[in-house]
């Protein structure tokens, strides 16, 4: 089986993009007392404001990462792999190349939130080096956990 390739997402991409999260959050409606925050995003502005690298798989968008700089560290906005495709290592994949980025800007290190619920999402993040910073309650239920991940030289 091929490798999926990794590329710099390009305008046209954006429908994809859409689609793709739609998927991927999709197991946490009912899970969250509200939709996770990428569904309800505006993705045609988001574009144009943060850098979105994708997945792609025999001319399939398969897995997307979405960061912006945020001080002296780079955000990861978004990790989205298509259901079908989880268990690959695609969304591990996407993590290191976000840390790659991070370092090659010269930043020092990653920065992420997700929701408190998002357990498994937590727990992958653990065993990638991100350590729980803080958490923040919204109400409603809604308890972000923002993790770190420092760089090292």
């Amino acid at each position: 089986m091929s490798e999926p390739t990794l590329r710099r997402a390009v305008k046209e991409d954006v429908p994809e993009i859409r689609a793709l999260v739609q998927r991927a959050y999709a197991r946490w409606l009912g899970v969250t007392s509200r939709p996770p925050k990428p569904l309800a995003a505006d993705y045609d502005r988001a574009f144009g404001a943060h850098r979105f690298d994708v997945l792609v798989h025999k001319g399939e968008l398969i897995a997307l990462l979405e960061t912006v700089a945020e001080g002296r560290e780079l955000l990861i906005v978004n990790v989205a792999v298509d259901p079908d495709r989880q268990r690959e290592g695609l969304g591990q994949r996407l993590m290191r190349h976000a840390e790659d980025l991070a370092r090659a800007a010269g930043f020092e290190g990653t920065r992420l939130y997700t929701n408190a619920l998002m357990t498994a999402n937590i727990a992958l993040y653990e065993r990638l080096g991100y350590v729980r910073e803080r958490e923040v309650d919204h109400g409603d239920g809604m308890v972000a956990v923002h993790m770190v991940r420092t760089l090292g030289a």
